[in-house]
């Protein structure tokens, strides 16, 4: 059915849709009714008419610091010695640090057009995707649900909270200590945010503020190494031949695009509560929280490397794992900085996971409200703290479950990989959704986004995540990050996503027409004012009956 051939019935009819026939502007509808024909587009426009159950919590700082703490985890502590393994030389690790924040800076743009499309929609991917490509009708929707749920674990953070805090204590960091304190935090951390938004927006300010001023006292400590103020005999040794070494292994380029990328995740952090933002401009919040935060984290973050080479040996750094910040902190510091410094780390990575939880929670949530979850009334539900319980609950169980699971050696590394591999299919798919929307709304007659991104930004966002998508296959012996095949993490990606399109072949193509029935979408509210729809079978004899 093409929109244009839809017409609207009027709005006290029962099967009044949510959405106009343009699908761009909500049309007033009853609840708890059952469509008789799907809509062009999926659930959406309707969240803009529903009350504020989880409240407007969130302001520029809380925004701001939402984002730096999902930025600033364990990525700036733990990837810069992962990345010199890969690439081998000083010149490219710096060079990967400035690379990085140009391609979040992208990102940011083409966020900022979306969310000014949709300004009242919490959700981000999940919102943009739905919206650019609503046929097949369920079918990317479905892709990104099951990907965003079972890919939205903090399992990197929980580790590296874990090495640290042992290596503060001089505990032996053993595969069974590692995986015991590092399901004790997710436990803590997952917890505070089921339980009050507004005081784990309070926990995210706060440790945000520490992580800040924990990089700060870094940066500070390396201008101090390289003007000789510290015991370090020669900070400039490793500066004095910065290409020794370069590997220009595809794989290794893409392992550390990768990590470095990683480093920066979290940039559009905010966009995820836009529907719990106070204020007139929501968009404008957010989008300016957006580049405050990554300013500031990007500068932080390349003279944080620049310390670090300028007090470990390079050969030191590329051995270190996921431990470089202990190393800097003992050359430094000695034996006293290798203890107290790292639980600084640690902190961050705590401050992290809160961060994260926050934003995560309403993707699932949104997800949910879509009926693209089993029970989505139960992880609508803000019952009993104002908060989404069930969706933080279902990301805590999964973080566990990926540390458990995985081998302790590798979890870091893979975990960090098999999470960005689908989502970048994901994420070309939102940036070159931007051109479809923007071609519908002049064709139907409405006026452009407020922020607009430009096609070069698009594009160069566009072969960023190409790129990430098609290097990692590309490698030599001896380039890869965990013990076993290198790729394994592409080949987990792209089953997961072969899986989900599985899952839509025979959930809404092959057994509605096996057993004679369409799947259609209805309309729930609950006493607290959230609203959820329910993908339910309707069999075609009975509607011919109620016709």
């Amino acid at each position: 059915m093409q929109i244009d051939d839809y017409e609207a019935p009027p709005p006290e009819d029962e099967t009044a849709p949510l959405l106009s026939t343009t699908g761009l502007r909500p049309v007033l509808a009853p609840v708890e009714k059952v469509y008789t024909r799907p809509p062009d587009f999926l659930i959406c426009s309707f969240n803009c008419l529903q009350a504020d159950v989880l409240g407007r919590e969130v302001t520029l700082v809380s925004a701001t610091m939402l984002n730096i703490g999902q930025i600033i985890g364990s990525g700036i502590y733990a990837v810069p010695g992962v990345i010199l393994n890969s690439v081998g030389s000083i010149a490219l690790l710096l060079a990967f640090w400035v690379l990085a924040p140009i391609f979040a800076f992208a990102g940011l743009a083409i966020y900022s057009e979306l969310a000014s499309m949709f300004p009242h929609r919490s959700g981000a991917e999940v919102v943009y995707l739905e919206q650019a490509y609503p046929k097949p009708r369920f079918l990317i929707s479905t892709a990104f649900a099951v990907t965003a749920v079972l890919t939205s674990f903090s399992a990197s953070n929980a580790l590296v909270f874990a090495q640290y805090t042992l290596s503060a204590f001089d505990i032996p960091i053993t595969p069974r200590s590692q995986t015991t304190l590092a399901v004790a935090m997710v436990i803590v951390t997952v917890g505070s945010v089921a339980i009050s938004t507004k005081w784990s927006l309070r926990a995210s300010n706060f440790f945000t503020f520490f992580k800040i001023s924990s990089l700060v006292l870094i940066v500070a400590t390396g201008m101090a190494v390289l003007t000789g103020l510290t015991r370090i005999e020669n900070p400039w040794a490793n500066f004095h031949e910065p290409f020794e070494g370069t590997s220009w292994n595809a794989n290794a380029l893409a392992t550390a695009f990768v990590k470095s990328n990683h480093a920066f995740v979290g940039y559009h952090n905010a966009f995820n509560v836009l529907g719990e933002v106070r204020g007139k401009n929501p968009v404008r919040t957010v989008r300016k929280a957006g580049f405050i935060s990554l300013f500031l984290v990007s500068v932080l973050f390349l003279f944080i490397n620049v310390a670090y080479i300028a007090a470990v040996p390079r050969e030191e750094i590329r051995n270190s794992g996921q431990l470089v910040a202990v190393l800097f902190f003992r050359e430094v510091f000695g034996s006293t900085g290798a203890r107290i410094f790292p639980l600084l780390v640690a902190c961050s990575c705590f401050g992290n996971i809160i961060a994260v939880t926050i934003g995560q929670a309403r993707i699932i949530r949104e997800v949910a409200r879509q009926g693209l979850l089993p029970y989505p009334a139960f992880f609508t539900s803000v019952k009993p703290f104002g908060t989404p319980l069930a969706p933080v609950a279902l990301k805590g169980f999964l973080t566990i479950l990926v540390i458990v699971a995985l081998p302790a050696k590798d979890a870091f590394n893979f975990v960090v990989d098999l999470a960005s591999y689908p989502n970048l299919v994901f994420h070309c798919a939102m940036a070159f959704g931007i051109w479809i929307l923007r071609k519908r709304r002049q064709d139907e007659g409405v006026e452009p986004a407020n922020f607009q991104a430009r096609n070069i930004v698009i594009i160069l966002y566009l072969a960023s995540c190409t790129l990430l998508l098609v290097l990692p296959w590309y490698a030599k012996p001896g380039h890869a990050d965990v013990s076993f095949w290198y790729a394994t993490y592409c080949v987990a990606g792209i089953v997961l996503l072969l899986l989900c399109g599985l899952y839509y072949w025979l959930w809404i193509i092959v057994l509605p027409k096996f057993w004679g029935y369409e799947i259609v979408q209805e309309v729930e509210e609950h006493p607290d004012g959230a609203r959820n729809t329910r993908l339910v079978r309707r069999y075609k004899a009975a509607r011919v009956e109620e016709e």
